[in-house]
């Protein structure tokens, strides 16, 4: 698609949307038909040898919050009729993963039963996620560690993992068939460092099967086939991927990546849309450190869970909070959902569909479709800025109730350190504008400018050699001029 201008008001907005339209029309779809409809866009899928289309289908909306008169099954037909071929669900969300098994029946996706589509089940990412921090039952409690599934048995993480895999394949009672698999599992909704203590406890610390141990030593016998745990006595292979999802808390975000030395962590669901400069972003601290580290990165909360239309920004919780129109007059969805794919390092986006409709128009399966179909620089760094300005007005800019941690400026460079003979410290948190330098400063004298890259490893600090042993400053300059300092105590 060609690159659009956005001058942001009302009437340029209302003129996007008409573009749209004629452009939907002029296709002579037979409503949600999609025989006409050009094959869609892919991205690179971090470093994990898969080519993922530009718009994945996201398992909330009408597929978990199923509204009176909706079906969700066709919603996930129409979507691979597409060619998307990212499909998301979780454990926490209602009756998803069991609409997803009633359209894998009709697709052959059931792995043993007759005509099976090994073909076309090799050729989709299905992920699932869990929201348990522990790998085995019995885990002690620990403040600010939520454990949380909607299974009545749902003791740890492998749990739901077996869940999963029964909704989505087997009878929903337990049971699922030989060759069943998740592409991916998420830990989901990261919330805090103390949550990143857990999941890693059995790798930072010594693993111990008779005691207890986090979610990501568990998951990665499921993925490995391994018994490391005693979790997986008959060695089964499970899964394919490990990775996170995040919503409110980018540092722990970055903690939860640069703790990872054992190459754990394939992807990373992140929200983000053009409010996201509203809060400590997204965009500028944790999603430069999963794209340098080869992550899949998959962006959710385009239009923050409904909030920049019809609901107030708050969780949703019933069918009268999914959206069921495309977009409005004063804020199409198209550049909202244009925003979020030209964000460096996204490669796809989750977009939760409230329903389908013969009128192409209408259609929002459609509509998003061609909205996803963007370059990752197919929007202008002005056209960005003047979204993002028009994003901000509205609900007065509090549309993502989701992220936790406030506006705060340039950090500071973190845990400056004199080590022997060298200054050490980790990443600063950007604001508006990404990181440039650090400028090593010594009895007030420029020393250094160390350029500014991801930090990918706790382990692997920045380092400036050193023979001063007082003196010494640190300072982050961001690409906007704004600088803050640390001071060596």
């Amino acid at each position: 698609m060609n690159t659009r201008k956005y001058p942001i008001s009302r009437r340029n907005f209302i003129k996007v949307s008409a573009a749209s339209t004629v452009a939907v029309s002029a296709m002579s779809f037979g409503g949600c038909n999609i025989e006409k409809v050009p094959a869609p866009m892919k991205r690179k899928f971090g470093n994990l040898g898969f080519n993922v289309t530009t718009m994945a289908l996201g398992g909330q909306a009408s597929i978990q919050w199923t509204p009176e008169g909706v079906d969700p099954v066709p919603i996930i037909l129409k979507a691979f009729d597409l060619g998307i071929n990212y499909f998301d669900t979780s454990n926490l969300y209602a009756k998803s993963q069991l609409h997803f098994h009633e359209a894998f029946k009709t697709l052959k996706l059931i792995p043993g039963e007759e005509g099976y589509n090994e073909e076309l089940r090799k050729s989709i990412w299905l992920t699932s996620k869990t929201a348990m921090r522990w790998g085995k039952p019995g885990w002690p409690e620990r403040e600010g560690v939520v454990n949380w599934s909607n299974g009545e048995n749902v003791k740890c993480a492998v749990d739901d993992v077996k869940r999963s895999l029964t909704q989505l394949f087997g009878d929903g009672e337990g049971n699922y068939p030989e060759g069943a698999y998740l592409d991916m599992v998420l830990i989901h909704t990261l919330h805090n460092t103390n949550e990143t203590d857990v999941l890693y406890e059995g790798l930072e610390t010594p693993l111990d099967p008779e005691g207890n141990f986090g979610a990501l030593v568990a998951l990665r016998d499921l993925r490995d086939g391994t018994n490391l745990t005693g979790i997986n006595p008959k060695n089964e292979k499970l899964i394919r991927h490990i990775g996170f999802s995040g919503h409110a808390n980018p540092p722990a975000m970055m903690d939860m990546i640069q703790r990872d030395e054992w190459g754990l962590l394939d992807g990373m669901l992140v929200s983000i849309n053009a409010n996201d400069k509203q809060k400590l972003n997204m965009q500028h601290n944790v999603i430069p450190v999963a794209e340098a580290k080869g992550m899949g990165i998959i962006g959710m909360k385009v239009f923050a869970d409904a909030a920049m239309y019809h609901k107030n920004p708050d969780w949703s919780r019933a069918p009268g909070d999914v959206y069921m129109k495309v977009g409005s007059p004063e804020l199409p969805s198209r550049p909202l959902i244009e925003y979020a794919l030209t964000t460096p390092g996204v490669h796809t986006l989750i977009i939760g569909i409230g329903h389908i409709d013969e009128d192409p128009v209408k259609c929002q399966l459609v509509q998003n479709f061609y909205a996803s179909q963007i370059e990752p620089t197919g929007m202008s760094a002005d056209d960005r800025i003047k979204m993002e300005q028009y994003a901000a007005n509205v609900k007065e800019g509090k549309t993502n109730y989701f992220q936790a941690i406030e506006k705060q400026g340039l950090s500071a460079p973190q845990n400056l350190q004199l080590a022997e003979n060298k200054i050490i410290w980790h990443t600063a948190f950007a604001d508006e504008a990404p990181i440039s330098h650090y400028e090593v400063i010594i009895g007030g004298q420029l020393a250094a400018k160390v350029e500014h890259k991801p930090q990918l490893l706790k382990s692997k600090p920045f380092v400036f050699e050193t023979g001063a042993k007082d003196g010494i400053v640190v300072a982050a300059v961001d690409k906007a001029g704004n600088r803050s300092e640390a001071v060596l105590a």
